[in-house]
């Protein structure tokens, strides 16, 4: 019987230890390009070791979702902690040399954590509370964006590494120490298979489920602008001399929390396609895009981008989520938000791998005038299927 409340005491626990997981990310997504590139790393280069981190996402979150509900939120959620303190560690006493495999052993980690937090969600709460039970998740793992660029920033400044070192030794104690006593569902998943056979049936759905299909292109279009915008607006600023990153990104963040916060509630949970929603949120996108790109005449947009994509990227996900937890077929929901997941991760990495390239063929302004693009190309995508979409009621009558 699902009676959790998404306030009760032991999700805030499950909430505070997403918070701890991302907090290590958060510093080291502004402060590893900072490091690179003043070892001579190019913006190619540089977009290949950050995109590794959500590509590596990417790959094993079909499996982390079957694996996760073959064995357990639990007992998964154990034994990664130890390998996220593992990989923290490497990073303080590590160079620049080593970070594209480790950022890739991060991806891993992160993968399954955030599968193990998602389902254990799923499974746990009544239907009424899913959209904000989620939102209330997604939102823990955004707080840290709040500090954690600001606190990057001043650790560069400072020209310690001995500070980086001790940072990260401290986030891998601590994060292992908040989820020692996880509450999440130990037990496993029954009646389902987990083949590499049925992985791959189950991936069709990718083009036969047209929910999935759409929810699954617009996310990985709203991802690569968020991608372009972690990876490379730091150096962007530095380059152009104009704005703080630190607080832009803080802005944005701020932004993410209190949307994510305020509007938890308002967030559809009822099974059903807002199309208006969507196409809105993606405009957003579209306007702060633009405005950054502006920044070589004019840094007087710079912040309001900063509220624009935050609207954006706090109401996006969580929507495109919630929907998809109610019209997914029931007996391989757990995979396929594997799948709609994995759409974010690769939409992340191309945000690094593609538009690092472009950054070193044209400039990167040129980023973000794409990074436009590709927002109202999600807005074309979403505004022609605005009718149409299955429901939770046609899902279930199917």
């Amino acid at each position: 019987m699902k009676t959790d409340h998404p306030l009760s005491r032991s999700f805030i626990r499950l909430y505070l230890l997403s918070f701890c997981f991302f907090s290590a990310n958060s510093i080291l997504t502004v402060i590893l390009p900072l490091r690179s590139d003043a070892q001579g790393i190019g913006e190619t280069e540089i977009g290949l070791m950050m995109g590794a981190y959500m590509l590596t996402c990417l790959l094993l979150r079909p499996w982390a979702g079957q694996t996760v509900a073959k064995y357990g939120a639990l007992q998964a959620m154990r034994t990664l902690l130890l390998l996220h303190a593992a990989v923290l560690i490497l990073y303080a006493v590590s160079g620049v040399e080593t970070y594209l495999p480790l950022r890739a052993l991060q991806g891993a980690v992160t993968a399954f954590f955030s599968m193990a937090m998602q389902i254990g969600l799923v499974d746990t709460l009544p239907e009424r509370e899913r959209a904000q039970g989620l939102s209330l998740y997604t939102l823990s793992t955004m707080l840290p964006q709040l500090f954690g660029p600001m606190t990057a920033l001043y650790i560069w400044e400072q020209g310690q590494p001995q500070i980086f070192t001790a940072g990260m030794i401290f986030l891998a104690i601590f994060t292992w120490l908040c989820g020692l006593s996880v509450p999440l569902p130990s037990s496993s998943t029954k009646g389902q298979s987990y083949t590499f056979i049925d992985l791959m049936k189950s991936g069709k759905q990718l083009w036969t489920h047209r929910a999935l299909r759409i929810c699954s292109a617009v996310m990985l279009l709203g991802a690569a602008v968020f991608g372009s915008i972690m990876t490379f607006l730091p150096l962007y600023l530095e380059r152009e001399d104009r704005g703080n990153a630190g607080l832009y990104l803080m802005i944005q963040g701020a932004v993410v929390v209190l949307c994510r916060f305020a509007l938890r509630k308002k967030i559809p949970s009822d099974g059903r396609w807002n199309a208006s929603l969507i196409a809105g949120l993606l405009l957003l996108f579209a306007a702060g895009s633009q405005a950054l790109a502006w920044l070589p005449v004019t840094d007087y947009g710079l912040y309001p981008a900063a509220v624009c994509n935050g609207i954006a990227i706090a109401l996006l996900y969580p929507t495109l989520l919630t929907y998809l937890t109610f019209v997914l077929p029931a007996e391989s929901r757990n995979l396929l938000i594997g799948l709609f997941i994995s759409s974010y991760d690769l939409g992340f990495s191309l945000g690094g791998f593609l538009m690092g390239a472009l950054a070193d063929l044209f400039s990167y302004s040129a980023i973000y005038v794409c990074c436009t693009f590709l927002s109202i190309a999600a807005f074309a995508m979403v505004i022609g299927n605005r009718n149409g979409m299955p429901t939770t009621d046609e899902t279930d009558k199917g």
